[in-house]
């Protein structure tokens, strides 16, 4: 009970700041009871004077009312299914910009991580350098093994932020379900999803161990491009709480005076943006979620250079293919291959029609190629076939919505560098590739590799999956004379039985691999 109205208090207050910011002015009050719109009305009572002007309303809310809060509404950007687009608009400028903590709480982080003084750690340990919500960076040198100085980036957990985000946390938790009794029509906006989705995001931020994963899974994935690279994590300085990468050296991108001044050609710059992204997207499946122009490089060779791997997109081959398609589809004004994609995926249920699905997907492509190439735009041709999705009950898809997303910031740095980029034209070069690679004669012998090795797996396995059948068989007989309890033992036998059987093999497995290293 106590904890219930700790939650509700500060739940008022962060409901009196989103009024007092002009915040509820989003709500739409058409899908709201009585009740609620008239709690609406309330609120926007309490909207400070001169508010036309200046930030959007969620953005100086969600400043206001601290980190955590930045923080989601970081990621509530790049959900537009959830909050609307232009909510998600006013969340895109989001700064998470807040003052450093001390130098000595800093040392004592890494010093509490790594386990070794920062003296020994360090040839040098500068003041920090930049500093957000979740953690600060640092500039230190090191010595290699070969005498050699080498710069390293140090990134620092931020001291007290888990429990401030968990405690923030719990009173999202609450107001989710407040939300849920006071309306239940609103549950088809999931807000108690939302909230365990925000929650897995900035937790999996936490821990910069998966960050440094996902930094060395992508130079993995972009080590033979030639325009493209991802500094390397030092994995002996990494932990927890702190992560050492390669120290980049060079002109964010959204510096073009400073680019050009240095002799980089802002034009390649711009193709080479939008056809990375493009290749992690549908190359790899694996791409970086927040590429606005501070996480984006030039190096003194021209190469550009990605940093910051909090948030990463994954895409699965089926996804993959549907972007791939619907892009080729849009270059090529193949309408009906466009629709056909998306029922051959199972996005959109097939009672629809596939040839009413591509009328409407011609009332967007036709005006595409009514405008010079340097006036399309990608990401918006994207949203609005997701608008017009909508009409065919096609569901969401938490994947297809953050790479949308993200193609609007990529595209809006690429033609920041070069307003009269065709877009279109940079992005098919990668598109046809990757469609040769995998759709053409290679990709098909290769899908019948792994269709044949699944296969070999399935018959390889039916003599044991037979001997397990005919136990449990021969168990649910003998417990078929008893009551509903003898069953519920047999099942729960079963369960133990897998896990015991499970964790023997973890044990020889790892048994092995300590024989094979010695």
């Amino acid at each position: 009970m106590l904890g219930a109205v700790v939650h509700l208090a500060r739940g008022a207050q962060v409901g009196f700041v989103l009024a007092r910011e002009g915040a509820l002015a989003l709500v739409d009050s058409a899908e709201l009871p009585p009740h609620l719109r008239f709690a609406l009305r309330l609120g926007r009572m309490l909207e400070r004077p001169g508010l036309g002007s200046g930030a959007g309303p969620l953005q100086r809310a969600l400043t206001r009312l601290g980190p955590s809060y930045v923080k989601f509404g970081q990621f509530l950007a790049t959900r537009p299914d959830i909050v609307g687009m232009e909510a998600a608009r006013d969340l895109e400028t989001l700064q998470d910009r807040v003052p450093p903590f001390p130098q000595d709480v800093a040392i004592r982080v890494v010093e509490a991580t790594l386990g070794r003084p920062v003296g020994q750690l360090f040839v040098s340990f500068s003041p920090p350098i930049a500093a957000a919500s979740i953690a600060q960076v640092h500039k230190a040198h090191i010595l290699d093994d070969e005498g050699a100085v080498r710069v390293l980036a140090i990134k620092i957990m931020r001291p007290g932020v888990r429990e401030r985000f968990q405690r923030d946390l719990q009173v999202m938790r609450f107001m989710a379900r407040v939300v849920h009794v006071l309306s239940p029509k609103a549950e088809r906006l999931r807000p108690r999803e939302v909230v365990e989705i925000l929650a897995r995001s900035v937790m999996m931020e936490m821990d910069f161990r998966l960050e440094a994963a996902a930094m060395s899974e992508l130079a993995q994935n972009t080590r033979d491009d030639a325009d493209f690279r991802v500094p390397k994590p030092d994995w002996e300085l990494t932990g927890r709480d702190v992560l050492a990468s390669e120290w980049i050296e060079g002109i964010r991108l959204n510096d073009r005076a400073a680019i050009v001044a240095a002799g980089h050609d802002p034009k390649a710059l711009g193709r080479a943006v939008i056809q990375s992204f493009l290749r992690h997207a549908i190359r790899d499946g694996f791409f970086h979620a927040d590429m606005h122009p501070g996480n984006l490089f030039v190096d003194p060779t021209g190469t550009l250079v990605a940093v910051d791997f909090g948030i990463m997109g994954r895409l699965g081959h089926m996804e993959r293919r549907f972007l791939a398609e619907i892009l080729l589809g849009f270059i090529l004004r193949d309408y009906k291959r466009v629709a056909q994609v998306h029922f051959e995926a199972g996005y959109v249920p097939a009672h629809h029609s596939v040839e009413d699905f591509a009328q409407a997907i011609r009332a967007i492509g036709e005006p595409i190629h009514q405008r010079k190439a340097d006036e399309i735009s990608m990401a918006k041709v994207l949203t609005l076939l997701f608008d017009i999705t909508a009409l065919f009950d096609m569901s969401t898809r938490t994947e297809l919505v953050m790479l949308q997303k993200t193609m609007v910031v990529v595209e809006g740095v690429a033609r920041s560098l070069d307003p009269q980029l065709d877009m279109w034209t940079g992005a098919e070069p990668v598109v046809r590739s990757w469609i040769a690679r995998n759709l053409g004669p290679v990709g098909r012998v290769e899908s019948l590799g792994r269709a044949a090795l699944t296969i070999t797996d399935v018959v390889s396995d039916l003599p044991d999956l037979a001997q397990r059948l005919r136990r449990i068989l021969v168990r649910l007989d003998e417990a078929g004379s008893g009551d509903g309890k003898s069953l519920d033992a047999f099942a729960r036998a079963e369960r133990r039985r897998t896990i015991w059987s499970t964790l023997a093999l973890w044990g020889i497995a790892i048994g092995a691999l300590v024989m094979a290293f010695r």
